[in-house]
C-alpha cells in the first residue's frame, strides 16, 4: 500500500505518458510544464493531482488499470489530501 504522497507521484507519472489528460490538468490547475517541479512539493498541488483522478471515474479507472492499483487506495490518497469532507454545504 503506497501512502498518499506516493500516490499522487504515481497519477503524475502516468499523467506524464497520458499528453492529452496532463494538458487537461495543467489546464484545470493553472500549472505550466516548466513549474511542474516546485509544485509537486505542495500539498496543494498533491491533492489536485488525486482530486483530477476522483473527478472522472473513466480516468481513475484508466489510472488504476495501467498502473495496478487498487481504487481504494486513490480514495485514501484523496481523503488524506484533500483533509474532511464536509457534505453539508458548511
Amino acid at each position: 500500500m503506497k501512502g498518499a504522497d506516493e500516490t499522487a507521484i504515481a497519477i503524475l507519472g502516468w499523467l506524464a505518458d497520458e499528453q492529452e489528460l496532463m494538458s487537461r490538468f495543467l489546464t484545470l490547475t493553472g500549472t505550466d510544464a516548466a513549474s511542474l517541479r516546485t509544485a509537486i512539493g505542495e500539498p496543494g498541488f498533491m491533492g489536485g493531482l488525486v482530486a483530477f483522478l476522483m473527478d472522472h471515474e473513466p480516468t481513475l479507472m484508466s489510472f488504476c488499470a495501467a498502473t495496478q492499483t487498487p481504487p481504494e487506495e486513490v480514495v485514501r490518497a484523496y481523503q488524506a489530501l484533500s483533509g474532511p469532507m464536509d457534505f453539508d454545504g458548511d
